[in-house]
């Protein structure tokens, strides 16, 4: 009896260790992007995407009835990052990092994310240099709670944040969160980031450079 009870409690131990931290935490307190010694890197942008290359870049089907993600906002590298990028790491022979970042918010209501990326009265920019991302978009968040999620896809580095008001218990938008993160898991170890790279005409990520030796993370 003694033995089976060690065993179920090992088992327990292990699933905790492998299930994600969904803990939440105040806004000044839950753990921002991180940039290591790459401190150029703070310089270069990311913008708001629209749901469709969110979709797009998570490989979720768009049609015929595209995911909904109502809840959802999502920054992407800008052009002038992923060239910054690619030209850094010449001009360091190959020291300087090619890693972008991708910066995804799941809010617990459609109303309150409205009130944090809204065109009119919106308190978050179009575009922001990843440096300010801690400062003016998470620490300016007060009152509010988050849960951070990351995940190191090759070349691009996904940080994931749920957020919901502070008190609050449980996640009302756990539904959208779900689909984010099992999108973001199951995704292929991106080799080479100009698979996102935006062309000046265009506005929409186009993955016809994507390569198809991806390996799988």
């Amino acid at each position: 009896m003694e033995e089976k009870e060690k065993k179920t409690k090992k088992k327990k131990k292990k699933d905790n260790k492998t299930s994600p931290d969904i803990s939440f935490k105040p806004s000044s307190d839950v753990q921002g992007l991180k940039f290591g010694g790459q401190i150029i890197v703070k310089s270069f942008t990311i913008r708001r995407a629209r749901t469709l290359e969110l979709l797009k870049l998570l490989s979720l089907p768009s049609s015929p009835s595209p995911q909904d993600l109502s809840t959802t906002t999502a920054y992407l590298p800008t052009n002038f990052t992923i060239l910054a990028h690619h030209a850094w790491h010449t001009l360091t022979l190959g020291l300087g990092t090619r890693k972008s970042k991708v910066v995804v918010f799941v809010f617990e209501s459609e109303a309150m994310k409205t009130s944090v990326v809204s065109v009119q009265g919106g308190i978050w920019p179009q575009e922001i240099a990843l440096g300010d991302v801690n400062k003016k978009m998470i620490r300016k968040l007060k009152n509010w709670e988050m849960a951070r999620f990351k995940f190191r896809k090759g070349c691009i580095t996904f940080y994931v944040y749920a957020v919901r008001n502070a008190g609050n218990e449980g996640f009302a938008a756990a539904e959208d969160l779900k689909v984010i993160l099992q999108a973001v898991v199951a995704l292929k170890d991106f080799m080479d980031h100009t698979a996102m790279l935006v062309m000046p005409h265009q506005k929409a990520i186009n993955y016809a450079s994507c390569p198809s030796f991806a390996m799988a993370h």
